[in-house]
């Protein structure tokens, strides 16, 4: 029994077995984890309570923000919101009312087309063919009920 590891239960006083390692490992996790949350929670800024400005700090601020609203190109911004409702606004819907009416005039002209192209001719070969699927199906029809009539065996 020399030869054992003192984990595999040899007569040593060390004693490791997976559990108390696992144990020891979470143990080392949580700690760290502790640790990494105290220092992301302790550098965010304490504005609201914890910190207050005095008075050339707030000025400071309160400068930087008007320098910000002032750099904005409030103009631009303007004429691009102009230049928009122009492109779509009314001339856009009278344009795609346009579009859609001209579309629906172009589909009303190819049913014209098509109802002229339809001459006798086709009128009768259509006929013909109506004609011939009915005598087809009355086929089928009378050639089931003749079997489903017949001598029926067991």
């Amino acid at each position: 029994m020399d030869g054992q590891a003192p984990w595999r239960g040899g007569a040593s006083a060390s004693r490791l077995s997976y559990k108390s390692v696992t144990v020891a490992v979470c143990a080392i996790n949580l700690l760290a984890t502790a640790l990494l949350l105290r220092n992301y929670f302790s550098s965010w800024p304490r504005i609201a309570g914890g910190h207050r400005f005095d008075s050339a700090q707030l000025r400071y601020i309160w400068e930087s923000e008007e320098i910000r609203r002032a750099m904005e190109p409030v103009d631009l911004i303007r004429r691009v919101k102009e230049i928009e409702q122009e492109a779509y606004g009314e001339h856009g819907m009278s344009t795609q009312e346009d579009a859609k009416q001209t579309a629906a005039v172009d589909v009303s002209k190819r049913l014209q087309d098509l109802r002229a192209g339809n001459d006798g001719s086709s009128q009768k070969a259509l006929e013909e063919w109506r004609k011939r699927k009915m005598e087809r199906a009355r086929q089928r029809a009378i050639e089931k009920n003749g079997t489903a009539s017949g001598p029926r065996t067991r």
